[in-house]
């Protein structure tokens, strides 16, 4: 006698991410928190079990992200996708997504305009947007009036200039220079002398994080800039992975962000401590963690929702406006944008008995994605 139609016993979802090369941390960090998702909550939802299946991006590569997302599909038979370090690597799927109607999870990409190439993308990590309207605004708060930005020349950097020159001239301030550099660079010394010739008080600085933001935090140090300059950024700029290697360069660095693993909260605790017995440690414990957590989270749900049925229109449309609590604190998906709406924090990096840490100094409650629709 049949037990049921065949995709009610093993619903695929396709990972796509960095899983080596210079960015492998942001992979490993999909992976595990996936693994402690599954472990926190078992492994099946709505009597279907979730089975992940994993593809390499080593760098930013649209082409290779539509094939890998391709493969997946015709040959995976994935119900849904999910992961995306890099924006360009997101987007790049929308036409297969919208083709074999497979709702995508963003476990990171921050650029606001990518929910809006397709009604089937959901995103549960944050947008430049999101995170740098309030910094701006507290900038101008603590007396800083001239500022020059230095962003990484792809989409999410160019939100976040956008976003924290809106923010900031309207409060009055005045954003002195912009620098753009390339996603790939390495030698940071001629942006170096821009950013002191400037003149101003405070810089604002994006880069993806990994090896550009450390060379970049440390060359700020190294050339002298810190005690002359305030610096702040979004927490790309001090995630905790880099924390050690960043040493003395970190401290008193001011971000605003989603998530520190020193958030205080039981059920962080609880994320932090089954990532220490999973895996022996929780270097690795960072904000793409808690994109991947909560992206596993939501896809749990868009499982329940259809039965393990693919329907990737009725699975989106069941997550619109659903609320959870998350490691980082509360989170609702916004019905318009399928961007969660969050708190932002602002943090200083400081060192807590020996170790560097992200403090949590204020919270900017339920912030949407500001960006949304602005076509930046």
């Amino acid at each position: 006698m049949a037990t049921g139609p065949a995709w009610a016993a093993t619903v695929k979802v396709g990972v796509i991410g960095p899983f080596s090369g210079p960015f492998a941390t942001a992979g490993q960090t999909f992976k595990q928190a996936v693994e402690v998702y599954q472990a926190m909550h078992g492994d099946s939802a709505g009597g279907n079990k979730i089975e992940f299946v994993y593809k390499d991006l080593d760098q930013a590569n649209p082409a290779q992200s539509k094939a890998l997302a391709q493969e997946l599909i015709v040959k995976e038979k994935v119900q849904y996708l999910a992961g995306f370090f890099f924006t360009p690597d997101a987007l790049a799927v929308a036409p297969l997504m919208d083709e074999a109607k497979v709702p995508c999870v963003i476990f990171n990409a921050a650029t606001s305009a990518i929910t809006e190439k397709s009604p089937l993308y959901v995103r549960t990590s944050f947008t430049l947007w999101q995170a740098t309207v309030p910094l701006a605004q507290h900038v101008y708060k603590t007396g800083v009036r001239k500022v020059v930005t230095a962003v990484s020349d792809y989409g999410p950097g160019i939100d976040g200039e956008a976003a924290f020159k809106t923010t900031f001239e309207k409060a009055g301030g005045q954003v002195v220079d912009s620098i753009r550099m390339p996603l790939k660079s390495t030698d940071f010394a001629p942006f170096m002398q821009r950013i002191r010739d400037s003149g101003a008080e405070a810089i604002y600085a994006f880069l993806p994080a990994g090896p550009t933001t450390l060379a970049f935090t440390k060359a700020f140090a190294d050339n002298g800039l810190k005690d002359k300059i305030k610096f702040f950024g979004p927490g790309d700029i001090t995630q905790e992975p880099d924390l050690p290697a960043l040493g003395d360069a970190a401290v008193g660095i001011t971000t605003a962000f989603h998530y520190s693993r020193a958030h205080d909260s039981d059920l962080n605790r609880t994320f932090v401590a089954k990532h220490k017995e999973k895996f022996g440690n929780a270097d690795t414990v960072t904000f793409t963690s808690v994109g991947a957590y909560d992206g596993t989270h939501l896809i749990y749900r868009m499982v329940e929702a259809t039965g393990g049925k693919p329907d990737g229109a009725k699975a989106v449309e069941a997550v619109k406006g659903l609320s959870w609590e998350s490691p980082r604190g509360p989170l609702t998906l916004d019905p318009d944008s399928r961007t969660v709406v969050q708190n932002i924090y602002l943090r200083v990096t400081e060192r807590v008995n020996g170790a560097l840490q992200n403090t949590e100094k204020e919270t900017f409650a339920a912030q949407p994605d500001y960006g949304y629709k602005l076509g930046k």
